[in-house]
C-alpha cells in the first residue's frame, strides 16, 4: 500500500469543492424528491397497481416488486447517508488533487463515491430481503410498520444496546476521522479507490445498520422518521460531541423499547 502525503498539505480550490458539494447535494435532492413523490404517486394509483409498486407485502413478491422495493431502499439510503459522507469524499478529493499536481497516478473522486454507494446498495438488498421475510410472517402492517409491539420493542432495545458496543464505537471513529481513514486505508489506482469507498461504506454501515432497521418499526415510508434518523446520523458522525449524543440516543432507544415491550 502506498503511503500518501499528508492530505492537509493540499487544498481543493473553491471551484473543485463547490463542484463536489453541488454533486452531492444534487444526489441528495434527487433522492428526497423521489421519496416525497412516492406517497403522492401511490395515493393517485389504483389499489392493485399501488400494491404492486409500493406494498409488495400485500401482493405476491414478483421480481419486479422486489426490484422496486430495492430501489426504494437504496434511494432512501442515499438521501439519508450521502450528506454525512461529504467530509470523507472531500478529503479523498483533496489528496487526489495533491497527487495529480505532483504528476502521480490518481483516481477520480467519483470512483471512491461509487464504492460508498455500492456498500449501501448491498445493505438495501438485505433490507429488501428482511421486508420480504417480515411480510411472509405477517409482521408488517399495510403502512410498512411493525405489526407487533414486541417486535418493535425488541428492535429499539437492540438499537439502544448497539450504541454502546465496541464495534459501533470503532466504526464511528473511522467515520468521524476522514484523515485517519485515508492514512490507514489508502490504496492507489481506480480499483484502490473503489475498495476504499467500499471500506468506508462498510464502516458507515457498521455505525448505522441497526438505526436503519428501526424504519421497520416506525414505518418504512414514514418520511418524518426517515428525516429524523438522517439528522441523528449526521449529528453523531460529524458534530463535536456527536459520540455523546449517540450514547444519549441509545439510552432513549432503550427506554422506548422497554415501553413498547411493556405495552405489548
Amino acid at each position: 500500500m502506498a503511503s500518501p502525503a499528508d492530505p492537509r498539505a493540499a487544498a481543493l480550490s473553491r471551484r473543485d469543492r463547490a463542484v463536489i458539494l453541488f454533486a452531492l447535494l444534487g444526489v441528495t435532492v434527487i433522492a428526497w424528491s423521489y421519496l416525497l413523490a412516492m406517497p403522492q404517486a401511490m395515493s393517485g394509483m389504483a389499489m392493485d397497481d399501488m400494491r404492486d409498486m409500493a406494498m409488495p407485502m400485500a401482493a405476491p413478491w414478483t421480481p419486479a416488486a422486489f426490484a422496486l422495493t430495492f430501489a426504494m431502499w437504496w434511494v432512501m439510503m442515499l438521501g439519508m447517508m450521502v450528506p454525512s459522507a461529504a467530509p470523507m469524499i472531500l478529503t479523498f478529493a483533496t489528496l487526489n488533487r495533491s497527487k495529480r499536481a505532483r504528476g502521480q497516478s490518481f483516481a477520480p473522486t467519483s470512483v471512491f463515491t461509487l464504492g460508498y454507494l455500492i456498500a449501501w446498495g448491498a445493505f438495501s438488498i438485505g433490507a429488501t430481503v428482511a421486508q420480504w421475510a417480515l411480510d411472509r410472517l405477517a409482521l408488517l402492517s399495510p403502512a410498512l410498520a411493525a405489526a407487533s409491539p414486541m417486535l418493535g420493542g425488541a428492535l429499539f432495545i437492540l438499537a439502544g444496546l448497539y450504541q454502546f458496543t465496541p464495534l459501533k464505537q470503532a466504526c464511528l471513529r473511522n467515520c468521524r476521522s476522514p484523515f485517519a481513514f485515508v492514512l490507514n486505508h489508502w490504496r492507489d489506482g481506480w480499483a484502490g479507490a473503489l475498495r476504499m469507498g467500499l471500506e468506508h461504506g462498510g464502516y458507515c454501515l457498521g455505525c448505522c445498520w441497526v438505526l436503519m432497521a428501526l424504519l421497520f418499526v416506525v414505518g418504512v415510508m414514514n418520511l418524518l422518521w426517515v428525516a429524523t434518523l438522517a439528522v441523528f446520523v449526521f449529528v453523531e458522525k460529524l458534530l463535536p460531541g456527536g459520540a455523546w449524543i449517540g450514547r444519549a440516543g441509545g439510552v432513549a432507544m432503550l427506554g422506548f423499547g422497554i415501553f413498547l415491550l411493556t405495552r405489548g
